[in-house]
Formats: structure tokens, sequence, C-alpha cells
């Protein structure tokens, strides 16, 4: 086994990767070394990029084409640590531009205005109405009867 496998099982194994889901992704990685003669870490973006191009031109279900994809994915950004713009995702700005992320149910204190309640139009959505218990045929004083 090339230290290069070796290095990226054990990657798989720590983001807890189930055993099949290895298999196949290790399985991809060597269709790709395959398809050049040369170890992947010897492979440009532009002949990855290429391959997975073939893959698609070739046909191959969309399953099995994801499949490959990510078992390449995951041993370029993961393993070798290339984060070649081929696997950013086509709407989000390079990793360097990402804007910084707040924890998820906390505002920034400087940034929080009044609150404002609201409109129980808008939070139940306008095809909701609201009948007052003597229109719904329930007893207003709360006396059932």
């Amino acid at each position: 086994m090339t230290p290069l496998r070796l290095r990226m099982i054990e990657d798989m194994t720590l983001a807890g990767l189930a055993a099949g889901t290895q298999a196949i992704y290790i399985q991809a990685v060597r269709r790709l070394a395959a398809h050049y003669r040369r170890s992947p870490d010897q492979l440009s973006e532009d002949e990855v990029r290429a391959y997975l191009l073939a893959l698609r031109e070739r046909g191959v279900a969309l399953g099995t084409f994801k499949t490959n994809q990510g078992g390449i994915q995951f041993l370029y950004r993961r393993t070798l640590e290339r984060d070649w713009p081929l696997f950013w995702k086509k709407d989000s700005p390079a990793p360097a531009e990402a804007p910084a992320r707040r924890p998820v149910g906390r505002s920034d204190p400087r940034s929080a205005g009044p609150r404002k309640e609201p409109d129980p139009q808008d939070v139940l959505g306008r095809h909701v109405r609201l009948w007052p218990a003597h229109r719904r045929g329930h007893d207003p004083g709360g006396h059932g009867g």
C-alpha cells in the first residue's frame, strides 16, 4: 500500500467515513491514477478537471459520477490540502474571501437594534384567519357548556 493511500485511509477514518464509502473513494482515486498512469499527487488541477469531464461525457450515471468526484475531492482537499477552484461550489466565493461566520443563535450586541414584535399575519401566513372565540362556537366566558 502506498503512503498516499494509507494517509487517505487514515484521513477518511478520522473524518468518520463508513468502510463502504472509504472503499468507493479509494477505487475512484485508483481509477484516476490508472487513467494517467501516475500518482494522483503528481496531477494538475487541469488534468483532474479533464478526467471528471471525460466521465460526464462518457455518460456515467450521476450517482457514479458524484461518488468518483467525492473521492477525488476528498483526496485533494483533505489529504493533499489542495484547495483548487475545481472543488469550490459555483456560487461561493474563494475560501480566502468567505465572510466570517457568527455563532448560530447569537447576535452581535453592537448590531442588534430594538426587537420588533412579529405581525401575526406574517407569522401565520395570510391564509390563516384568527377568529374570536364567540365566532368559533366557544363560550366567551370560558364556561363549558
